[in-house]
C-alpha cells in the first residue's frame, strides 16, 4: 500500500519537538545563533554524523526505514542533542519518520549533508534545484547548514580549468539560494580534492564568496591527503564553519574518536586561539581492518566524551 507523505509544518515540528522533548533540550537547540548574530568568543557546538549508521546497515543489511529508530535513539543515549543527517534520512520514503524520530529523541539538525554535482552545468543546475527543494523542507526544522562535497570525476580524473571555473560559479549559486532561505552553505571535501598540491580545493575557496561559502575540514581526510592539518586550517582561516573528526592507528580508522595519528590537541589549541565557534562534528567510518570491539552507541558515546575533553566543551 502506498504512503503519502506530507511536508510538516513548521507548527507541527514545534509541537512534536514540546511533546517528546518537553520542549527544554531541543529549545535550547533552537538558540543557536550564527556568526553574524553575535556569538563571540570560544563556543563550539557538538553534533555527530550519521554516516557511520548507513555503513552499519549496509552489513547487517538493513534498511534505513527499519534502522532508523536504532540510530536516532542510540545517537540519542550516546549523550548528543545535535544531528548532521546524511540526505538519505529525508528521502520522501523515510522523511515522516525521521522527523518523527528527530522530535522524540529531542536532536536538532543543524546540518545536513547532501551530495552534489558541480563541474558540469546541467548537473550542477539539477542540484541546485533538488537542494533548494530540501532546504525548503528542512526551514521548519530549524536546519542552519547545508554541507556539500562537490562530486570528484571518475576515477579521479583531473578537473579541468574550466570545469573547476564552472564548479566555483554553481557553488557561489547555491550559495546563494541558501542564504535566501536563512541557510548557510559549507564546502567539505575527501581526498581527490586534496591531488596536486589541493589544487581544486583552493581553486573553490579562493574563488567562491566568503560571505556565501564557508568551509567543513574534514580534518582526518586532510590528514590522509598529505596536508599538514595545521597550516591547511590556517590557510582555510575565518572560512572554518565546521571540522568532521575522525582519527586513525596505524593508518587506519579507529572504531571511536580518541588519540591517535592526528593530533586533536593541536587542534583544540588552535580553535582556543581563533575562538571558534562553528560545529565540532564526530564522523565515525569504518574501513576494512577497523576493529571493532565495542557497539556503535558505546563508540559514539566515548567519541563525545573524548570531544568534550579534548575541546573544552561542556558535558552535553
Amino acid at each position: 500500500m502506498a504512503v503519502i507523505l506530507t511536508q510538516p509544518t513548521r507548527r507541527t515540528v514545534l509541537t512534536n519537538l514540546a511533546k517528546f522533548a518537553g520542549g527544554t533540550v531541543f529549545a535550547r537547540s533552537l538558540l543557536w545563533c550564527s556568526p553574524e548574530e553575535g556569538v563571540s568568543g570560544y563556543a563550539p557546538r557538538l553534533s555527530v554524523q550519521t554516516y557511520i549508521w548507513l555503513q552499519h546497515f549496509a552489513s547487517v543489511k538493513e534498511t534505513l526505514s527499519e534502522g532508523a529508530n536504532e540510530a536516532l535513539r542510540s545517537i540519542h543515549q550516546a549523550g548528543y542533542r545535535r544531528v548532521e543527517l546524511t540526505s538519505d534520512f529525508l528521502q520522501p520514503e523515510v522523511r515522516e519518520r525521521t522527523v518523527h524520530l528527530l522530535a522524540q529523541y529531542a536532536l536538532a539538525p543543524e546540518t545536513v549533508y547532501v551530495g552534489t554535482t558541480m563541474h558540469e552545468a546541467n548537473a550542477a543546475q539539477k542540484s541546485i534545484q533538488e537542494v533548494v527543494e530540501l532546504a525548503r523542507v528542512l526551514k521548519p526544522l530549524r536546519t542552519r547548514a547545508m554541507v556539500t562535497n562537490p562530486s570528484p570525476k571518475p576515477n579521479q580524473v583531473r578537473k579541468s580549468d574550466d570545469e573547476l571555473t564552472t564548479q566555483a560559479h554553481y557553488v557561489n549559486q547555491l550559495g546563494a539560494e541558501l542564504r535566501r532561505q536563512g541557510m548557510k552553505l559549507l564546502i567539505h571535501h575527501h581526498t581527490p580534492e586534496l591531488l596536486d598540491h589541493a589544487r581544486e580545493w583552493w581553486h573553490l575557496v579562493q574563488h567562491t564568496d566568503p560571505k556565501l561559502v564557508s568551509c567543513c575540514v574534514d580534518v582526518h581526510w586532510a590528514f590522509r591527503g598529505g596536508q599538514d592539518v595545521m597550516p591547511f586550517l590556517r590557510e582555510v582561516g575565518n572560512r572554518l564553519a565546521s571540522l568532521h573528526l575522525r582519527n586513525s592507528q596505524h593508518g587506519v580508522w579507529m572504531e571511536d574518536l580518541g588519540p591517535g595519528e592526528v593530533d586533536y590537541p593541536q587542534v583544540a589549541e588552535y580553535l582556543h586561539q581563533i575562538k571558534y565557534h562553528g560545529y565540532l562534528v564526530v564522523e565515525l567510518a569504518y574501513e576494512k581492518n577497523t576493529l571493532i570491539t565495542r557497539s556503535l552507541e558505546e563508540d559514539l558515546r566515548l567519541s563525545r566524551l573524548y570531544t568534550e575533553k579534548v575541546f573544552g566543551l561542556r558535558p552535553s
